[in-house]
């Protein structure tokens, strides 16, 4: 996501999928990690928090490996904490104790997260069955085409998703992100906006839409969406951040010409 605005896309889709916010350093303190079996999330943990998460869910999945669920949340965390390597391991464990969706769905993210695309999308084509669709399968595999540049295959599973959880913001921000890789930032901004109006809607999602309005050349409304989510220190990081983006990718111009 660094040389240019769709590398750095796509880099952000790879770490999104992984469960870490891309320009958020470490989320605020007030934040607090899914706790769902099938999609836990550690990325709104601070980097003290993220820490701790990795040492405790390390400790409860060593004294039961075979625990699935600890298996689960343990890569979770370790993917947050940038450790994707690890979690295929972890996962490559589970997998072996068993085969049920929501291990194949956290294997996947994990291959995903380590840039193993194809078999991280094989192991997830796997685990959908057409009759009975899971929204969170869909949605995984949609990242990961979107990763490997099949971006309009990506988008049509998300949307098949929302068909039966229309209200999941991580859909809706899922086709913002998808969008955003191809450059398309006005729609990219429009699913995100939805995304965020949702109930369901997380601060990680929050942010990407303050990166979207950024590359936009609109600094001050990302700042003030930062400000909500982040300490001081962390939104000019951010803000830092997207002017240096911008600069590499040649958009003054653009923004100029546009305002």
């Amino acid at each position: 996501m660094s040389q240019s605005c769709l590398s750095f896309l796509k880099r952000f889709r790879a770490i999104a999928l992984a469960g870490v916010t891309v320009l958020a350093l470490s989320a605020c303190a007030t934040n607090r990690a899914s706790t769902s079996l099938d999609m836990p999330d550690y990325s709104g943990l601070s980097q003290a928090q993220t820490q701790s998460a990795v040492v405790q869910l390390g400790e409860r999945y060593k004294a039961n490996p075979r625990d699935t669920g600890a298996a689960i949340h343990f890569a979770a965390a370790l993917r947050a904490a940038g450790q994707p390597a690890q979690a295929v391991a972890v996962m490559e464990q589970a997998m072996s104790i068993s085969d049920s969706i929501s291990v194949r769905i956290a294997y996947a993210k994990a291959l995903a997260a380590n840039g193993q695309f194809q078999q991280a999308l094989n192991v997830i084509e796997a685990s959908i069955d057409p009759t009975r669709p899971n929204w969170n399968a869909l949605s995984v595999k949609g990242a990961i085409l979107d990763q490997m540049g099949q971006n309009e295959e990506a988008r049509a599973l998300y949307r098949q998703a929302q068909v039966t959880a229309p209200n999941e913001a991580a859909l809706e921000a899922n086709l913002g992100l998808s969008y955003a890789m191809t450059n398309d930032l006005t729609q990219a901004e429009a699913h995100l906006r939805r995304a965020v109006a949702m109930p369901t809607a997380t601060s990680q999602i929050r942010q990407n839409l303050a990166l979207v309005i950024g590359l936009q050349g609109r600094f001050d409304e990302a700042r003030q969406i930062y400000a909500r989510e982040l300490p001081a220190d962390q939104v000019e990081n951010n803000m830092a951040y997207i002017r240096a983006l911008i600069t590499q990718q040649n958009r003054w111009e653009v923004i100029e010409s546009a305002g």
